[in-house]
C-alpha cells in the first residue's frame, strides 16, 4: 500500500518541502479555463470518454479481420445509431406524457384532499392542495376560453384587423432551424472527434507522451493504461448495471399497469449514469405518476415494491459481481465530484463527473505535483496502519482503534497486529516525545488509549488461544484456523508456553508499559501466563510484595532506542531477585535500527527488538545466563608508619 507521507512521524514536516502556491495557481486557472471554454471543451470531453468506452469494441473487430477504417466507422455507426434511436423514443414518450398531465389532476385533488380529512393534515399538504388546485384552473380557464373562442359569434362587436406582410420561406426556414444549429453542430463535431480519435488512437498516444512524460515513459504508459481501463471499465459497467437495473424496472411497471412504462426504464438507465441523485429521481417519478393514476393506494405500494427489490437486487448482488468498487473513488469524492462538475458544465457534467474524476485520481498517482487529487479523491488510505492507529490514540478513540485492528485481525494474528502495527504506532509517539511535540498529558492519553485498546483485545486473544493448531494442524476445540491467517503465521513457529510465567516490563514510560502488556498478552495466546509489571513498580521493594513466585522469564521493554545502559541496570535488578529466570530486553527498532546497532551492549538473556523474537526467547527452555559482578577497582592500601617501622629489621 503506497503512502503519501513519508518519514517515521506523522507531524514530520521537512523544512525544505516545495511550495503549492504554483500548483495551486494552476489549478485556479484550470478551473478558469473549463468553466469559460465548456462549449468547446464539453464535446471534447464527451468525445474523448466514448473513446475510451468503444476502444475496446473497435480493437475486437480489428482482432476478427476487419480493417481499422471499417471497425472504427462500423463501431461509431453502431454506437451513435443506438444513442439516436433511443433519444426518439424517449422524446416520443415524454410528449405523450406531457399530453396526459391534465387528466391525473383530478386523482392528485382527490387524495390530497383525503390526507386532509384523515387528521395529517399540515402546512405542507395546504400548500401542496393549493398549488395544484391553481394549475388546474389556470389550465380550465384555458381550454374554456380557446372553446369559447371558436364557438363564439359576435358580428355586433368590431372585429380588430391586423395585416401582416407574408413571411419569406427562407426566413421561416431559419426561425425553425435556428434553435436547432447548435446541438447539431456539437453532435457532429463529437462523432468526428471520435472517429479520428479511434483511427489515431496510436498516433495521439505517442504524441500525448512525447509532451507530458517523454522524460518517464514507464510512468506516463501507466498512466495512460491506467486511465484508460478505469474509465473504460467504470463506462462499460455501468451500463451493464443500468441496463440491469432498466429493463426489469420497464417491465414490472408495464406489469402493474404504469402509463408509459419503457420511458421510466430507460430514463432510469440514463440517470443512473448520474451518482446518488439520479436513482432517487429516476424513483421519483414513477412514484408520482402512480399516485396520480391510480384513485386508490395500491398502485403506489406496487411500484415502490418493484424499486425496493430493485435496489436491494442492484447493489447487493448486480453492482458487487459486475462494477464493484473499479472506479477507485471514495463515496465522499463521488458526491464532491458531482457536485463540482454540475456547477462548471451543467447537466451533462454531472453525468461525466465520474469518469472526470478518475481521469484526476489518476493523474494525482502519476504526476507527483498533482498528487494531492489521489489524496483527496482516492479510495485507498493515505496513511499506513500505523500513522491511522497513532492518529486515533492521540485523539484519545480508542473504539475506533479497535474497529481498525478487528479490521487487520481478521487476515492477521494478534502477534503480527502487535509487532508490526501497534509498537510502530507507539514508537511514532515515542519519536514525537523526544523531539518535545508529544507533551506529557498527551503521552498519559495515548498509554491510556493503548491499554484500552489492548483490554478490547483481550476476547480476540482467547479465541486465538483456544484456536491454536497443534501438530496436526487442527486446533484444540477441533476446528481448523482461517486459511488466510494460518498463511500469514506460517512463516513464525512459536513454541509453546504452558505452564510458564514471564513477567513483561515496562521500561521507563507509559509507553513502554503498553509495549509490555501486549507483549503479556501475545504470551497469553501462547499459553503462557503473562504479568505486566509497570516501570513505578520495577523497584525491588515493589516487586516483592508483588510476585512472590519467582517467574521462568523476565523481558523488559523499552521503546527510547538509547535505554540500553538503564536496561543493563533493571537486567541486574531481576537478576538478583529471581536467579533462576532468564532476564532479558526487548528494545523495540526505531526508524530502521535494530537492537546490535543501540549502544551499550546489555548483559542479560537476550536482546531482542521484535515481537515474534521476544516470544520466543521468553518461552526458551535454555538455563539463565549468571551474573557477572562488575568490575571493582583493586585500591593499593599504604601501610601505616607504625606498620612501617614495625616491618624494618633491627639493626
Amino acid at each position: 500500500m503506497r503512502s503519501s507521507f513519508g518519514g517515521s512521524s506523522l507531524y514530520s514536516i521537512s523544512p525544505s518541502s516545495p511550495s503549492r502556491t504554483p500548483t495551486l495557481t494552476a489549478v485556479l486557472a484550470v478551473v478558469a479555463i473549463l468553466y469559460f471554454a465548456k462549449e468547446v471543451l464539453l464535446p471534447l470531453a464527451i468525445a474523448v470518454l466514448l473513446t475510451f468506452a468503444l476502444a475496446p469494441i473497435s480493437s475486437r473487430l480489428r482482432r476478427f479481420g476487419l480493417p481499422r477504417v471499417l471497425a472504427v466507422i462500423a463501431t461509431v455507426v453502431m454506437a451513435f445509431v443506438l444513442l439516436i434511436l433511443f433519444g426518439l423514443v424517449v422524446a416520443g414518450q415524454v410528449a405523450e406524457v406531457a399530453q396526459n398531465v391534465t387528466a391525473y389532476q383530478g386523482n392528485i385533488i382527490a387524495k390530497i384532499r383525503a390526507l386532509q380529512e384523515s387528521g395529517t393534515d399540515n402546512a405542507i399538504i395546504r400548500r401542496l392542495t393549493a398549488v395544484v388546485e391553481r394549475v388546474g384552473r389556470e389550465l380550465n380557464e384555458t381550454q374554456a376560453g380557446a372553446a369559447g373562442a371558436q364557438t363564439a359569434s359576435s358580428p355586433r362587436e368590431p372585429i380588430l384587423v391586423e395585416i401582416f406582410a407574408p413571411s419569406r420561406p427562407i426566413e421561416t426556414l431559419v426561425r425553425l432551424i435556428g434553435p436547432l444549429i447548435g446541438p447539431i453542430a456539437s453532435f457532429g463535431l463529437i462523432i468526428v472527434v471520435v472517429i479520428f480519435m479511434l483511427l489515431e488512437r496510436e498516433e495521439l498516444r505517442d504524441r500525448f507522451i512525447r509532451l507530458v512524460g517523454y522524460g518517464d515513459l514507464h510512468r506516463t504508459t501507466e498512466a495512460l493504461q491506467e486511465a484508460g481501463r478505469r474509465v473504460g471499465q467504470y463506462l462499460l459497467m455501468q451500463l451493464v448495471v443500468n441496463c440491469a437495473y432498466g429493463i426489469p424496472l420497464s417491465l414490472g411497471l408495464w406489469w402493474v399497469g404504469i402509463p408509459n412504462a419503457a420511458l421510466w426504464g430507460m430514463l432510469a438507465i440514463v440517470l443512473r449514469f448520474v451518482p446518488y441523485i439520479g436513482s432517487v429521481i429516476s424513483t421519483v417519478l414513477p412514484l408520482f405518476l402512480a399516485f396520480a393514476v391510480d384513485p386508490g393506494w395500491s398502485l403506489l405500494l406496487w411500484v415502490a415494491a418493484i424499486f425496493l427489490i430493485l435496489e436491494l437486487t442492484s447493489n447487493n448482488v448486480i453492482e458487487p459481481w459486475l462494477y464493484g468498487s473499479r472506479t477507485g473513488l471514495s463515496p465522499v469524492a463521488i458526491i464532491v465530484s458531482a457536485i463540482f462538475w454540475a456547477w462548471l458544465w451543467g447537466p451533462v457534467g454531472l453525468v461525466l463527473s465520474t469518469p472526470l474524476t478518475v481521469c484526476l485520481a489518476v493523474l494525482g498517482r502519476y504526476v507527483p505535483q498533482f498528487e494531492f487529487l489521489e489524496v483527496l479523491f482516492g479510495r485507498e488510505p493515505v496513511l499506513d496502519p500505523k500513522e491511522r492507529l497513532y492518529q486515533r490514540f492521540l485523539a484519545g478513540d480508542p473504539d475506533e482503534a479497535t474497529d481498525l485492528a478487528e479490521e487487520i485481525l481478521e487476515e492477521q494474528y494478534l502477534v503480527d497486529y502487535y509487532g508490526d502495527v501497534a509498537i510502530p504506532a507507539l514508537m511514532l509517539a515515542e519519536t514525537d516525545m523526544r523531539r518535545g511535540v508529544l507533551t506529557a498529558d498527551q503521552m498519559e492519553k495515548v498509554a491510556e488509549a493503548a491499554d484500552k485498546l489492548i483490554a478490547n483485545l483481550e476476547d480476540i486473544a482467547l479465541e486465538e488461544e483456544q484456536e491454536e493448531p497443534d501438530e496436526s494442524g487442527e486446533a484444540l476445540d477441533g476446528t481448523k484456523p482461517a486459511p488466510e491467517k494460518a498463511n500469514a503465521a506460517s512463516d513464525e513457529d512459536l513454541p509453546e508456553g504452558t505452564g510458564k510465567t514471564v513477567l513483561c516490563v515496562g521500561g521507563r514510560s507509559a509507553l513502554d508499559d503498553a509495549s509490555a502488556s501486549m507483549l503479556a498478552q501475545v504470551l497469553q495466546v501462547q499459553g503462557a501466563e503473562g504479568a505486566t509489571v509497570r516501570h513505578s513498580d520495577a523497584s525491588a521493594r515493589r516487586i516483592r510484595e508483588l510476585h512472590q513466585v519467582g517467574p521462568d522469564a523476565v523481558a523488559i521493554c523499552f521503546l527510547n532506542p538509547d535505554s540500553a545502559r538503564y536496561a543493563s541496570i533493571l537486567i541486574r535488578r531481576f537478576k538478583r531477585l529471581f536467579p533462576s529466570a532468564r532476564v532479558g530486553v526487548v528494545i523495540w527498532p526505531a526508524a530502521g535500527r535494530k537492537v546490535e546497532d543501540q549502544e551499550p551492549s546489555v548483559n542479560g538473556d537476550f536482546a531482542v527488538s521484535t515481537m515474534t523474537e521476544a516470544v520466543r526467547e521468553a518461552l526458551l527452555d535454555s538455563p539463565p545466563v549468571s551474573l557477572v559482578p562488575p568490575r571493582k577497582a583493586l585500591i593499593r592500601r599504604q601501610p601505616s608508619r607504625s606498620t612501617r617501622g614495625a616491618a624494618q629489621p633491627a639493626a
